[in-house]
């Protein structure tokens, strides 16, 4: 993915939400703390420690006292931490902090491009304004557009997700435009999501691209098309802890708290379940998650599998169960050979 976007010649900020490691992130740079992206303070401060000293705090920033003290606390030890904006009483707050405090922001535009989650509407005049009134105030420093292709995840093939690539990329570029008749000059165009990343042979009409998932993929990435099954790098180690042949299921010890209620892609395999069960060596088998509570997760399997039998269970959402674990077991070729601990909390 670095290599792709370096020869696209666009910036490559990986977000860090995936994994929550110092470690991967350099990983993703490497072997150097280049910039990245992440979804909590929690985790840029983290970063900030290991020496990562530029960071985008890529969810919509909250006009709220506190949040605003710990941007502004860590703003100063960093080169540049950007924040997302998308409501003038975010920005009416940053001024009146600004001037408060002498504090400048440095600050993106989240612009939806079709996700309809968070964002500004790139073709509604009101969106305009914003963004000229960002890039005129005094307690800003405007970085430019970002956006989000979340809405590829629910593309049924890889020709659906370069559609949507193109819709992501298209849509920064012709706001842009519009803003650039206004006066504002060339904003950067910040894109991410994995899918629109993965299956794109080469970046264009973007400046940097922020992908995440990529780093470990899931089983949900598998079956839409962004990788391959082969691909994905992370696996919840299990044990078989009741069988039950005589209505063909088991039990095992991963339940809601071990691999998320993430559903799966439904809209191409109904009834998915919550992960593909595998055995030790990765190998899929022919069973099915179908329930899970909070520590217990039951399969449906027609073969008879003994109580102390281990499983790996390729997660649906690889983000949301990586967080769930406070230690990661580093497995190369069958053995596992360090630990790592991603970051808690916001």
């Amino acid at each position: 993915m670095r290599e792709k976007a370096n020869t696209s010649g666009v910036a490559f900020r990986p977000h860090v939400k995936t994994h929550k490691t110092v470690e991967i992130g350099r990983m993703q740079h490497g072997g150097t703390a280049g910039p990245i992206t992440v979804s909590t303070l929690a985790e840029a401060e983290h970063f900030a420690r290991d020496g990562y000293r530029d960071i985008t705090y890529a969810v919509p920033l909250a006009p709220a006292a506190d949040k605003l003290e710990r941007v502004a606390a860590l703003g100063v030890r960093l080169d540049r931490l950007s924040v997302l904006v998308d409501s003038e009483r975010t920005l009416h707050a940053l001024e009146e902090f600004s001037t408060a405090r002498g504090v400048t922001f440095d600050v993106f535009l989240k612009v939806d491009c079709g996700y309809h989650r968070a964002g500004v509407d790139p073709d509604s005049p009101d969106s305009v304004r914003l963004a000229l009134a960002l890039g005129r105030s005094e307690a800003i420093r405007f970085q430019g557009l970002l956006t989000h292709a979340g809405h590829s995840y629910n593309a049924r093939d890889v020709e659906e997700i370069r559609r949507i690539a193109a819709e992501e990329s298209g849509c920064l570029t012709r706001f842009r435009a519009l803003l650039a008749a206004e006066g504002l000059g060339d904003a950067r165009r910040s894109i991410g999501s994995t899918p629109t990343a993965a299956v794109v042979e080469r970046f264009s009409e973007c400046d940097e691209v922020r992908p995440g998932n990529y780093i470990f993929y899931d089983a949900f990435q598998a079956t839409i098309g962004s990788c391959r099954l082969e691909d994905v790098a992370v696996s919840v180690l299990t044990t078989v802890v009741g069988s039950y042949p005589e209505r063909d299921s088991l039990i095992v010890d991963a339940g809601a708290l071990g691999l998320s209620k993430d559903v799966g892609p439904e809209h191409i395999v109904r009834s998915f379940g919550y992960g593909l069960v595998c055995d030790v060596d990765l190998r899929p088998l022919p069973m099915r998650i179908v329930a899970l509570s909070q520590e217990h997760g039951k399969i449906v399997s027609e073969a008879h599998v003994p109580v102390g039998t281990k499983l790996r269970i390729l997660p649906n959402h690889s983000c949301l169960t990586a967080a769930m674990y406070e230690v990661y077991q580093i497995v190369d070729r069958g053995k596992v050979v360090d630990q790592w601990k991603p970051v808690r909390g916001w």
